[in-house]
């Protein structure tokens, strides 16, 4: 009696911890996403030096469009360290925001697009060709990667709003 018992515990643990909901890197914000990912350096970089980290670090939800590393390599020599200047703190305020949009907007809503309003108050125009998705002028690279304040999309250009 006592070994079937025992037995039924543990079955009854194991299904427990097999059912039981698993935490996955929507226990981050989208920040903290980014900054674990390992190509977003120069954003949180950026995101820092633009006071723009509490602000992502809310409770949103918050659709990002992040440019890698790479994205940011590609800009004309000098300007990265330009738009990190203290003087320059609202052009980078405004550059990284044009990059974010309000609300969590998945994959699957995004190719419905033809626009979106980004929270700095452009317009990004979004298009879907050949399976492909740009935003302004780069490509999705990678899509709906989860936070819990919202979601990233990965893009391989930094979206520059015009009169910058």
């Amino acid at each position: 009696m006592l070994k079937k018992t025992t037995l039924a515990l543990l079955s009854l643990a194991f299904v427990g911890m097999t059912t039981a909901p698993s935490v996955h890197a929507q226990s981050k914000d989208v920040v903290d996403t980014a900054v674990a990912a390992g190509s977003f350096t120069t954003l949180a970089k950026a995101l820092q030096a633009a006071d723009l980290v509490s602000t992502l670090k809310g409770p949103g939800p918050f659709t990002v469009f992040a440019p890698t590393d790479e994205a940011f390599a590609k800009l004309p020599a000098g300007t990265v360290e330009m738009l990190l200047k203290p003087e320059n703190k609202q052009k980078l305020q405004r550059v990284l925001t044009y990059h974010v949009v309000s609300g969590k907007v998945m994959a699957s809503d995004v190719v419905k697009l033809t626009s979106a309003k980004a929270v700095s108050g452009d317009t990004l125009a979004v298009k879907t060709r050949d399976g492909k998705v740009t935003v302004g002028a780069a490509t999705v690279t990678k899509t709906d990667v989860a936070a819990a304040n919202g979601v990233i999309h990965v893009i391989d250009t930094v979206l520059l709003p015009t009169g910058l």
